[in-house]
């Protein structure tokens, strides 16, 4: 990563460490279309899109200190094979009743019956965001419940919003901190892509099989 001050939303390295080969791979078999080919760093790419994800920024206005919508919004284009939703909020519309409901009205209009391209979806059994709806843990699970297949949701047991983490790089608050779910979630996540994103690969297969027999199982996983 280039020398400049970090984002709280910037890939730590033991999760780039996870993801990487699997990015360096697909990068390897496709050129770039956006004429940036070399030109940036694929990790600070990827710090680009969380930035975007993380903030709601428009894509024209990503910091200078970061790889330009030039370099990154493409890869929001049809090519994407895969995604990972974490604790994302759920529908939009009457649902939303909390005090927050009127502070965030882009929530409103949240619809997943578009999504299709294949997604895993994390929720916390406890994450219950009052202050957006009375729907409890549920609302998280709706990217799941309401998008068209093929959709796989994992529930991580015990986890709230932060799903076992905090809430950024120099942050220190958190409901449920728990390193080690942290840990099994980024190696989960980085099984389930590598499957998706690489014809034969067997580690979310083995990573299913290993959460449904261990003895203390993070989570469940369902698929549709």
């Amino acid at each position: 990563m280039s020398e400049r001050k970090p984002y709280p939303s910037d890939l730590p390295d033991e999760q780039w460490a996870l993801i990487e080969p699997v990015i360096t791979a697909w990068k390897d078999r496709h050129r770039s279309v956006s004429g940036h080919q070399g030109a940036y760093d694929m990790r600070e790419i990827v710090n680009a899109i969380l930035y975007q994800g993380r903030t709601g920024c428009q894509w024209a206005y990503l910091p200078h200190d970061l790889p330009p919508k030039s370099a990154t919004y493409y890869y929001f284009e049809p090519r994407i094979k895969a995604g990972v939703l974490l604790a994302a909020p759920g529908r939009g519309g009457k649902v939303l009743t909390g005090f927050m409901a009127e502070k965030t009205p882009f929530f409103r209009t949240t619809d997943f019956s578009a999504m299709t391209t294949p997604a895993l979806v994390i929720a916390g059994d406890k994450d219950d965001s009052r202050h957006f709806t009375d729907m409890g843990p549920a609302w998280h699970t709706d990217p799941y419940t309401l998008a068209p297949g093929p959709k796989t949701l994992l529930t991580l047991f015990g986890a709230e919003h932060g799903l076992g983490g905090v809430a950024g790089y120099d942050a220190a608050e958190t409901t449920d901190e728990n390193p080690g779910l942290v840990a099994a979630l980024a190696q989960l996540t980085a099984a389930y892509l590598h499957s998706r994103l690489q014809r034969g690969d067997t580690a979310w297969q083995r990573a299913c099989e290993a959460l449904a027999t261990g003895p203390e199982p993070v989570g469940r996983v369902e698929t549709k």
